[in-house]
């Protein structure tokens, strides 16, 4: 008898350390910094307003775009705090949270054999997006240490065959965000090119110490090949209803509306009407830079007298720290390590890059409740 064979398309990709690092805390009861989800819940204003829309009967198949209201909040949001109209109807998507809005996009464009630049370490799903598209990954290392973009070695990077750049600010892993000159950069670099852009700014809303978020809308030359994702699921604490949205011009938005309704088609329709609703008051997203900075400081203030040299965080949720002056082992054994005799799991950053790459650095996130935080900081300040 003949036992079918699949060669899988993605052969290097395995559970991710996402996976066994937050098992790994289960099994040990650690406290689980390592996973990007709050421990708390989000608003009860919002969730009356989803349970809400349920009671109205919006429980039925959204419009596959998404909601109407709910496009036309994101385009007067985008308009008011970055300058760029989209049009609600033509160039505004909900999308099964972000992940999936940034691989409908990746398979809208890239062709196989094209080329997409990539800023390592990045969020896990760019890579495995290229490849099922058959594209071909261009890697460029961010700087270490500040995790600044080399942006010599991106242009150096370009090729006739080049397609795409992917971009993130605020930073996933690092916590690094864009400033104006980046984008100037980023200007001058695609500037006569035919290479488009995406623009993962799930973060928007989490940026400190007074900084402006270096959105790619707020720059013509950059919006007009870009398409801009974000999440409703990061801003609102609610990470498990899973609702993006992208933004793009009509022409990428049409190409990334024909890959979306065959992914999904559409999304929630009650949590859609619920967050369209929410949107009306701006003051949940205004009043975000200063929740989650707070929750940085009391981070970083626990782990100022230990050993643990703590790297720049000028935006996300993530604190990425240097274990060097502790261990010498690699940073998956360390993070294991730290989760089994210590009880706080991290994410080595490791897992961030294709290959394997090793600089004694783990991420630790803080969008945690403050008795959560002082358990684990009082574990770590031991080591």
């Amino acid at each position: 008898m003949t036992v079918p064979s699949l060669q899988s398309k993605l052969p290097e990709v395995g559970t991710t350390i996402f996976t066994v690092m937050s098992q790994l805390a289960v099994q040990h009861g650690a406290v689980n910094l390592g996973q990007g989800f709050p421990d708390f819940d989000c608003d009860p204003r919002l969730q009356a307003l989803v349970s809400e829309a349920m009671r109205a009967g919006h429980n039925q198949y959204a419009l596959m775009p998404g909601v109407t209201a709910l496009r036309e909040a994101i385009a007067e949001k985008t308009q008011r705090l970055y300058g760029h109209q989209y049009h609600p109807e033509r160039e505004i998507t909900v999308t099964a949270g972000a992940t999936q809005a940034i691989m409908a996009a990746i398979l809208a464009c890239v062709h196989p054999g094209d080329e997409v630049i990539a800023l390592e370490p990045c969020y896990d799903s760019y890579i495995p997006g290229v490849r099922l598209a058959g594209g071909v990954p261009v890697l460029v290392q961010l700087d270490p240490g500040d995790y600044a973009v080399p942006w010599d070695k991106v242009r150096a990077a370009m090729t006739p065959r080049s397609r795409l750049i992917l971009l993130n600010s605020p930073h996933n892993p690092s916590g690094a965000v864009f400033s104006a000159a980046d984008l100037d950069m980023l200007e001058s670099i695609v500037k006569g090119t035919g290479v488009l852009l995406l623009a993962d700014e799930v973060y928007e809303h989490i940026i400190f110490d007074g900084l402006a978020h270096q959105s790619l809308s707020r720059r013509p030359a950059l919006a007009e090949r870009a398409f801009v994702i974000s999440s409703f699921g990061k801003t609102f604490h609610a990470t498990g209803w899973k609702i993006g949205y992208c933004c793009a011009p009509r022409e990428l938005t049409e190409e990334l509306r024909k890959v979306h309704q065959f992914m999904v088609f559409a999304v929630s329709s009650a949590i859609q009407h619920g967050i369209a609703s929410y949107l009306a008051d701006p003051t949940p997203y205004e009043t975000l830079p200063a929740f989650y900075q707070a929750k940085r400081d009391h981070f970083r203030a626990g782990l100022a007298g230990s050993r643990f040299k703590m790297l720049p965080c000028a935006g996300t949720f993530f604190q990425v720290v240097d274990y060097s002056e502790i261990s010498d082992e690699t940073e998956e054994q360390f993070a294991r390590r730290l989760t089994v005799d210590h009880g706080v799991a991290a994410i080595p950053l490791s897992a961030f890059y294709t290959r394997p790459l090793d600089r004694k650095v783990v991420r630790f996130c803080f969008a945690k409740r403050e008795e959560t935080l002082d358990l684990a900081l009082t574990r770590l300040a031991n080591l």
